[in-house]
């Protein structure tokens, strides 16, 4: 399949009081048509604000240093905001977290998704809206009863819903989703998680997927990229993160993981804290909290190891000079 995104080398830096902070640094991926890649790493790893950069969503004091972002073959690092709003929504869209902020309060749920089938359709006339809001109610699994219902009056994972029927109006390429189901209960979370599946086999759409729950992850995607400190630290497919992992880092969010829990013993959790970004590490971001980290860690940053055609990682272990270190999670994941 053809790649619809396309990242090469992206770094992105905040200027702030302190100084700049460099949140986002020489990131490298592709997505396909079809397929869903998940971004997974701990929180202020540089999740959100990967998104936010290719969707051109950053704040003044954001800017991309270096890099280009190619989405369905087009160069769109240097658009303006102009150019980017005609792209918005027709060529990609986003699920924000919180649907409750994503919906406003005093509007019908349908009269909203109604005013995104409008911004694309400009010269629809009120029956076909009306008959294209039912049928992404129907897309999304809602009856089309609830378009007259406000977002009060919905539950959690009506209201997800209801921000994924708005951001699928103009059947975008890709579709960007950042913690979906983060504020809904387990029994939802497996429902969303299994709708975003049926949207992407549906319509053909790329899905980037943005989550710290490992588990949401194992059930959702095809591709996982770990994120630390600003960079992809290892990218492959669901089985090769989950069942050969090969940076420490991946090691230790799969050991934290409660699945692999041991009973009666507290449950893992990584050592020390993340580093600041106004001043990023000289080598390994991740080597003071790693136990398994060499000298070469503390004075340069490792290069992707190709591990196979689609798994890589960025870490000193897989150097043919590195000592041979046995990975912590026996058996995989779901060992």
């Amino acid at each position: 399949m053809p790649e619809l995104l396309n990242v090469k080398n992206l770094s992105v830096s905040f200027r702030t009081p302190q100084g700049e902070v460099e949140a986002v640094r020489d990131v490298s991926f592709s997505v396909k048509a079809g397929e869903v890649l998940a971004i997974v790493g701990e929180s202020g790893c540089g999740k959100s604000v990967l998104c936010k950069s290719i969707l051109k969503l950053l704040p003044v004091t954001a800017q991309i240093k270096s890099g280009s972002i190619h989405a369905d073959g087009m160069d769109i690092t240097s658009l303006s905001e102009r150019e980017m709003q005609k792209l918005r929504g027709r060529l990609f869209s986003m699920v924000f977290q919180d649907p409750m902020t994503a919906l406003n309060p005093t509007i019908p749920a349908g009269r909203q998704i109604a005013e995104a089938v409008r911004v694309h359709r400009p010269r629809a006339a009120g029956t076909e809206v009306r008959c294209r809001v039912e049928s992404l109610l129907t897309l999304v699994g809602l009856t089309p009863e609830k378009a007259q219902l406000y977002p009060h009056q919905l539950s959690g994972g009506m209201r997800q819903r209801c921000v994924m029927a708005a951001a699928l109006a103009s059947e975008p390429k890709i579709l960007f989703a950042d913690e979906p189901t983060t504020a809904l209960d387990v029994t939802v979370q497996a429902q969303i998680l299994d709708l975003l599946r049926e949207i992407q086999q549906t319509l053909g759409t790329a899905t980037v997927l943005v989550s710290h729950d490992l588990g949401v992850v194992a059930r959702a995607a095809d591709r996982v990229a770990v994120m630390y400190a600003g960079k992809i630290v290892e990218i492959g497919t669901v089985e090769e993160i989950f069942y050969d992992p090969r940076h420490p880092y991946t090691w230790g969010l799969l050991l934290a993981l409660p699945s692999l829990a041991r009973e009666g013993e507290p449950l893992y959790a990584i050592p020390g804290t993340p580093p600041s970004l106004l001043h990023p590490p000289k080598g390994d971001a991740f080597a003071p909290r790693n136990r398994y980290a060499l000298a070469i860690d503390y004075e340069e940053a490792p290069p992707m190891f190709q591990i196979t055609e689609t798994h890589f990682a960025a870490t000193w272990l897989l150097d043919e000079r590195a000592p041979p270190v046995e990975s912590p999670v026996k058996g995989g994941f779901y060992g």
